[in-house]
């Protein structure tokens, strides 16, 4: 599905690839119904994409509120015209501890954020989607979802439920105008710390032997993936490797990402 014409939802829209993804939309003549939970950031992205030419309506919204995402789908349409894909790119991290240093608190909003927002999203727009000519559902998983990061298991099992909810709508919407794609990003530079609440752990930079990747760059591919209808793609040379030697190797492939990380657990 080529984007430009299209009426694109994009969550997490005010800052990192979300506000990336907005951009590279922008310069592909799509419009972009940006969604957010801070209103100041989602100006932000809006005056970029207006800088671009583009159209950009903010939506400033907790995606774990159900009410508000229920009325969504309207609202985007009565603004913009029904929506023509959904992008579930919003997602935060965890404490960086053990799970059983981790309060019930912090678990329950990293699953709430990561896998029960999309589903409600996907919830919402996907009755109007399937009603579409053609139309698009991506879903940003991690390479923690098949790499596990000691620290990070209840963030990597969120993803984990995202990766299966993804391909099983996959198989779900085969014969539909529909397609649907994974997105499988490895370290990406972004503030999704910050805007997950949390400080970044002490030798945590020099603890990742990997280089980051650019978020627009992640962002050309991921709406790259949109127009070419991939179902899966991974973004970074870190999360290929992982991709490919944890298929090989799980346990080796584990005990190499322990061994670059576990020191920030203590």
């Amino acid at each position: 599905m080529l984007v430009a014409g299209k009426t694109i939802v994009v969550t997490g829209a005010g800052s990192g690839m979300g506000r990336e993804l907005c951009l590279e939309l922008a310069r592909r003549k799509a419009t972009v119904a940006g969604v957010d939970l801070r209103e100041e950031t989602l100006e932000e992205t809006e005056k970029l994409v207006e800088a671009l030419g583009g159209k950009f309506v903010s939506y400033p919204m907790d995606i774990t509120d159900s009410k508000a995402v229920a009325a969504l789908p309207s609202k985007v349409e009565k603004d913009l015209g029904p929506a023509d894909a959904l992008i579930n790119n919003a997602g935060i991290i965890q404490k960086f501890v053990k799970v059983n240093d981790l309060d019930m608190e912090n678990a329950m909003r990293v699953m709430s954020v990561n896998f029960d927002g999309p589903l409600m999203l996907i919830k919402a727009f996907l009755p109007g989607l399937i009603e579409r000519p053609e139309a698009h559902l991506l879903n940003v998983s991690s390479m923690g979802a098949y790499a596990p990061v000691p620290g990070q298991s209840v963030y990597g099992a969120s993803k984990a439920a995202i990766k299966l909810l993804t391909e099983g709508l996959r198989s779900e919407l085969m014969g539909t105008s529909v397609g649907v794609t994974v997105v499988f990003p490895g370290a990406i530079a972004t503030n999704i710390a910050e805007n997950s609440g949390l400080d970044i752990p002490a030798g945590a930079a020099e603890s990742s032997q990997t280089k980051t990747t650019a978020a627009d760059v992640a962002a050309r591919e991921m709406v790259d993936a949109i127009e070419k209808n991939k179902p899966r793609i991974t973004i970074g040379s870190d999360a290929k490797f992982m991709d490919r030697f944890s298929r090989l190797n799980p346990v080796a492939a584990a005990n190499l990402i322990y061994k670059q990380m576990a020191n920030l657990l203590g």
